[in-house]
Formats: structure tokens, sequence, C-alpha cells
């Protein structure tokens, strides 16, 4: 049945990103909440996201940024005390998988996810 699952996952069309970040399926919990979820996924109260769907006439932050989970992790003004260290765009899959394995990484965006100021 594991086999089964991890067939699924491998060969899916959707959660791409989450199995970029954890490709291998287990019966063990990942710890993950659900603003973990959120950030990694990227399908939240993100204006980029929001607009893609058209709940949002605008994909910009109130800063001025394009308003995506990065933008909020590394450069907005308005989340300056959780910042991490933006990574090149071809190692934005690495710098995801770290943050997801760092507790003090994942207790920063779990604060940006649920800011009231984003």
């Amino acid at each position: 049945m594991l086999e089964e699952w991890q067939t699924s996952w491998k060969n899916g069309d959707t959660g791409r990103k989450i199995y970029n970040i954890m490709p291998s399926v287990s019966l063990r919990p990942t710890n993950w909440i659900r603003e973990d979820v959120i950030f990694f996924s990227r399908h939240g109260p993100f204006p980029a996201y929001l607009k893609r769907f058209h709940l949002s006439d605008s994909d910009y932050c109130s800063c001025g940024g394009i308003g995506t989970a990065l933008h909020y992790a590394t450069e907005c003004i308005y989340t300056v005390s959780w910042h991490m260290r933006k990574p090149a765009p071809n190692f934005e899959q690495e710098w995801l998988k770290r943050v997801a394995n760092n507790l003090v990484s994942r207790h920063k965006i779990r604060r940006i996810v649920s800011s009231p100021c984003r």
C-alpha cells in the first residue's frame, strides 16, 4: 500500500510544490502546522496567489513588491523582523527544503503567515 501511495505521489499532477520538498511518503507525521502548509504550498493570503484565482485585482504587496510567500520571507518591509536571506533563483528549491527542515526558520514563516500586517 505504501508503494502504491508513493507511486501516486510521484506521478501526481497536484501538490508539486510540496512534493519538491518532501518527495517520499511516510506514515510518520511531518509536524507541519497550518502555517507551514500555507507557506510551502504558497496557497494562502498572498496577493500573488489571490490574484491568480481572481480573488484580488492586484498581485502587489502594500510595500510595492510582488506579494509571494518568498517576498514576505525575504524582502518585504512589513515582515523584516522575520526575514531570511533570499536565495538565488536557481537555489530556491534547495532553500525551501532547508527552511522546511529548520525549526527556527519554520517559526519565522509561521509568524509571517499569521501576521496581520502582511
